[in-house]
Formats: C-alpha cells, structure tokens, sequence
C-alpha cells in the first residue's frame, strides 16, 4: 500500500478539493451524517484553508483527508457556529485568541479501503500539527468523536473544558458526542506523548520524505510533500 501526503492551499488546487469534498461526502452519507457546518465547501474560495490529503501513487485517488482551517476576519471556523448552537461562549473564546492566531483541524475523513493504516486517525493530524507554526498560527482547535479522542490527545491536544458540558457536545447529531479540543503551544507540543512529538517535529524539519510503517493491515509506504505555500 502506498499512500502519498501533500499540503496545498484550497484556491490554488480547485480539483484537489474537489476530490477531497466528495471522499468526504461519501463517508459521512455512509454513517447516516449529512447536515456537518464542515462540510460546507465556502471555504474553496478562502486563501487562508489549507488542504491536506493523502492520495494513490497516480494521484488518481484520495484515501483520505483534512483541513487546517484559519480563523480570518471574511471566515470563522466551522466549529464556531457548531459549539454555538449549544454554547455561544465559544465566540467569545475565540474572539480574545484573535482572528489569524487560530485554525481548526477539521474535515477529517478516511476512506474504508484504508481504515486501518492510521492514515485518517495520526497521520493526517501529524501533518496539520506539524505545518501549523509555518502558518504564523498560535493555536489549534479541533472537535473530535470518542472514537479518535486517545489519539488526539496524544498528538498533543487537550479538551476545552471551558465550553460545553465539561467540553462535550451533541454533534452532528443528537445521539453522537462531540469533544472540543485545543493545543495552545503548537511549536512545543508539552502534552504531545514524546514519541509522537519526535515524529511530528521531524516532519516539520524535514517537509519532503519517505518512510515504511508496518501494522496489522500490512506495509504502508509513506511519502510526504507537506511544503506550504503560505498567503500572506
């Protein structure tokens, strides 16, 4: 298996985005989610989304993707107007980090032909940490389920229990829990575990590079370009 990672930002690569909005729309349709302020594709137009996706050797195919989405004065993020149904506090919240200082990791999605690999659960989100500093950003949000919560807070998040019930909501519908989750020292990582921190500052040393990685799926040959192409 071979999965190949690159970064681009969504106004410079409109058919990238769109294989990566209907990768997305095909899984959440399967788990019955089809109303996600996520998913919602007006930030194509925003110079300050960037795309992350991992895709076939060819390019033929997206197993996966996300988006670190930065917090502008023309976009907020997606998170803001989801936690706001239940907890308007968030505006607030977000309002004294400044608008610029803060992204959302958000649009997480794998595809079934390789759930298993890690790709959508810590790989992607090893890249959105790695590439954040290089965005001139300060924080990291992000809303996760039960399901991936471990792996964030290994990667170095931590919940935002200021929001929400002791930061939990029901999203993106009433039988499924979302958590609300923040990295306040994106360059240091203090609670990322230390094996996970090493793996994310190397690829934001080392933005071009390859690797093997063995699991109970089999070998999965990593190659990454996660070179930014900053807005300024």
């Amino acid at each position: 298996m071979i999965a190949k990672f690159r970064v681009f930002r969504a106004v410079d690569d409109p058919g990238g985005c769109d294989q990566y909005i209907d990768g997305h729309r095909r899984v959440l349709e399967a788990y019955g989610v089809t109303k996600v302020t996520s998913a919602h594709a007006d930030w194509k137009f925003d110079p300050y989304t960037y795309v992350i996706i991992a895709e076939s050797e060819d390019h033929e195919r997206v197993f996966g993707g996300c988006r670190v989405q930065i917090r502008s004065e023309e976009l907020k993020m997606p998170l803001e107007g989801a936690i706001a149904l239940l907890d308007k506090r968030i505006y607030d919240y977000v309002d004294q980090i400044g608008n610029y200082n803060v992204a959302e990791f958000c649009g997480l999605w794998n595809s079934k032909e390789v759930a298993g690999y890690g790709i959508g659960s810590m790989f992607l989100g090893r890249v959105a940490i790695a590439i954040t500093p290089l965005l001139g950003l300060k924080y990291l949000m992000g809303l996760c389920s039960p399901a991936t919560l471990r792996n964030s807070q290994k990667v170095g998040f931590e919940i935002l229990r200021e929001l929400g019930n002791n930061g939990t909501f029901y999203y993106p519908k009433e039988d499924l829990i979302a958590t609300a989750l923040i990295i306040k020292d994106v360059i240091n990582l203090p609670l990322a575990n230390e094996q996970e921190r090493e793996v994310i500052l190397n690829l934001r040393n080392n933005p071009v590079q390859t690797s093997v990685e063995r699991g109970p799926k089999g070998e999965l040959q990593t190659y990454f370009d996660i070179r930014v192409n900053r807005t300024t």
